[in-house]
């Protein structure tokens, strides 16, 4: 946080000068103008101008903060968002080819971003760009164009989705070693986590002093924490945040993600959104509910005006049980994620839909008719948050266009049953492709882009010789 000496002061006249709300509030700048008064007030020295890649990695470029606003010119190359989460690159197919000339993709600073990065020694802000090419024109196969691309598809309809994602993710002891297994950290009472500690207060009282860094990183970005809770498994949290915008959402979830890793280092552990990170323990999920509304009228368009359901609202989870299948390789997008999908372990295997009922893919909470929404529970934690909004999004859009028609709601535990969900990431990918009317929403740009990148992650995986391998083949074979 910038120092209150370094910090710049509105003049006063014998009282205290209010500063204007968008000073105040982080999130609320709206043009140049107001972004260089929110840098001065704040005594800001550096900027980071970052934009997710394919996996949600932020990418992009630190500058001084007074070359932030004379109109510098920034851009990156295409290549940074073709790129592996091993920091390769695909190979060319019939649907991908790499750019032979890898040129600049100009980065255009959304300034209702800008916000401090209060772990920073020295003062610093950010700020989420989006991508353009050189002509102006959107750049289609990055992650946060992907998203408005399916809210504009709502919009064109005279709909406006509204999401609320709760993440969680695991404390795990600091791990150099990548052969070594990942362990619980020890909390304040210095004894290791155990699991089986879900909605503990005392589970959570044990990391206090990291999770109130948790909540003063976030208020200081303008992040606002609904709820946090201790999960089952061993040192797992989970937080979540209000509903809202799916593009605000996803921005929050991105720059969450980035600040619970911050804090988690701040006290010599590390924080991790691997979907699958400890054997013998649950994986780790980004559930995500889902309601429109009527732009007119600004209604839920899941409940009619007496709170009964409206056909809508069940062509939506027919939607998301049709297509989520062929959508699940952006929902669950490494090789580990598919670890996290097995029966008994807490996370969907089907695309069953209920209500209350948390074995389920697609749940309907208890609410009133104003609230009603569909969690789709399938997604992990690993995913980019601008990618399974848009993923999930696009499957319940496509229920509605299509009248999709749901199965009956299942009424008992469905998460031992049959498998339906792609058990691996090839598989996963060759559905996605097939899909016409995801290939459609999401643009054909970004469906080959990232294939060609799952495939070339795949085969790096495949590289790897794992302890199973070396435990029940080295001697028996």
């Amino acid at each position: 946080m910038p120092s209150q000496k370094k910090q710049a002061k509105p003049a006063t006249r014998g009282k205290r000068v209010r500063p204007p709300a968008f000073l105040k509030i982080p999130r609320g700048v709206r043009n140049w103008s107001e972004a260089k008064l929110w840098l001065d007030y704040r005594g800001i020295e550096d900027i980071e101008c970052i934009a997710p890649d394919q996996a949600g990695v932020a990418r992009g470029k630190m500058m001084p903060s007074s070359k932030f606003t004379s109109n510098t010119s920034l851009a990156l190359p295409s290549a940074v968002f073709m790129i592996t989460i091993s920091g390769a690159y695909p190979e060319d197919s019939d649907d991908f080819h790499y750019p032979e000339d890898d040129g600049d993709l100009k980065l255009v600073p959304d300034l209702s971003t800008l916000s401090v990065v209060p772990w920073e020694t020295d003062p610093t802000a950010q700020v989420i760009c989006d991508l353009v090419h050189q002509d102006g024109s959107e750049v289609e196969f990055t992650p946060r164009n992907v998203l408005k691309r399916v809210v504009n598809e709502y919009q064109k309809r005279g709909l406006t989705p509204v999401v609320a994602p709760e993440i969680e993710f695991y404390l795990v002891k600091k791990n150099s070693d990548p052969d070594y297994p990942l362990t619980p950290p020890l909390g304040r009472s210095g004894r290791a986590i155990r699991g089986g500690q879900g909605y503990s207060i005392a589970g959570v009282n044990e990391f206090d002093e990291l999770i109130d860094d948790i909540y003063h990183f976030s208020e200081a970005q303008g992040l606002e924490i609904d709820t946090l809770i201790h999960e089952e498994g061993a040192g797992q949290l989970e937080i979540n945040l209000r509903h809202g915008d799916p593009i605000e959402l996803a921005d929050q979830v991105f720059l969450f993600k980035r600040t619970i890793r911050e804090a988690a280092l701040k006290h010599d552990i590390y924080a991790t959104f691997m979907a699958k990170p400890i054997q013998g323990q649950p994986g780790s999920a980004m559930h995500i509910h889902q309601s429109i509304i009527d732009r007119k009228t600004g209604r839920n368009i899941f409940s009619d005006a007496d709170g009964n359901e409206t056909d809508r609202f069940r062509h939506f989870i027919g939607g998301m049980q049709k297509h989520m299948p062929a959508a699940l390789v952006i929902c669950a997008p490494y090789v580990n994620s598919y670890r996290r999908l097995t029966r008994a372990a807490s996370a969907p295997v089907n695309v069953s839909w209920g209500y209350d009922n948390r074995t389920t893919a697609f749940r309907v909470p208890r609410s009133d008719a104003d609230a009603r929404r569909v969690e789709n529970r399938i997604a992990s934690s690993d995913a980019n948050p601008y990618l399974a909004l848009a993923g999930s999004l696009a499957c319940g859009l496509l229920g509605m266009i299509e009248k999709a028609t749901p199965e009956e709601p299942a009424g008992t535990a469905v998460n031992d049953d049959t498998i339906e969900l792609p058990r691996g990431l090839l598989e996963a990918v060759s559905l996605f492709e097939s899909d016409k009317g995801l290939v459609d929403l999401l643009g054909k740009p970004f469906v080959s882009t990232y294939a060609a990148i799952k495939r070339a992650e795949f085969e790096t995986f495949m590289e790897v010789i794992s302890p199973w391998e070396r435990e029940y083949l080295l001697l028996n074979v």
